[in-house]
C-alpha cells in the first residue's frame, strides 16, 4: 500500500455488505503476526470497518495480491546475531484527514531479526 494513499471514510460509494471487507481485513490483521510488513496497511484498513466504501475493498485486494505475489517473505530469525532487544517507534502527526488523529508505530528487534 502506497504511503501517499489517503482514504477517507467519508469519500466514495459505500458497499452493499461490508461482511466481505470485514473478513478480509480480518484476516490481513491475523497475518501481520508473521508478516509484519503488511502492518501499517491492515492498520489503516481496520480504521474503515464499520461502513467500507469500494475503494477500500479496492485497496484491501491490492494488499491480497501483494501477499500472492511475494509468499517467501516474513519473519526469519537469524541464529548468528546477538541477542539484544531493540525498539523503534514513529508517528505521522496528525495525518488522517478525517479525524487529525496521530497514526503510530513500532518495531522491535531481537537481535537483527523484527520480533514485532
Amino acid at each position: 500500500m502506497s504511503s501517499h494513499l489517503k482514504l477517507s471514510a467519508y469519500v466514495g460509494k459505500r458497499l452493499s455488505d461490508p461482511e466481505v471487507y470485514r473478513r478480509l481485513v480480518g484476516k490481513l490483521i491475523y497475518l501481520t503476526i508473521t508478516r509484519p510488513d503488511i502492518s501499517f496497511a491492515a492498520q489503516v484498513l481496520s480504521q474503515f470497518m464499520h461502513e467500507p466504501a469500494k475503494k477500500h475493498l479496492a485497496t484491501t485486494k491490492h494488499v491480497l495480491r501483494y501477499l500472492k505475489s511475494s509468499p517467501g517473505q516474513g519473519i526469519l530469525l537469524c541464529s548468528q546475531s546477538m541477542p539484544t532487544l531493540t525498539g523503534f517507534c514513529d508517528s505521522d502527526w496528525a495525518s488522517c484527514g478525517d479525524s487529525r488523529k496521530s497514526p503510530t508505530g513500532f518495531c522491535i528487534l531481537l537481535g537483527n531479526s523484527p520480533n514485532s
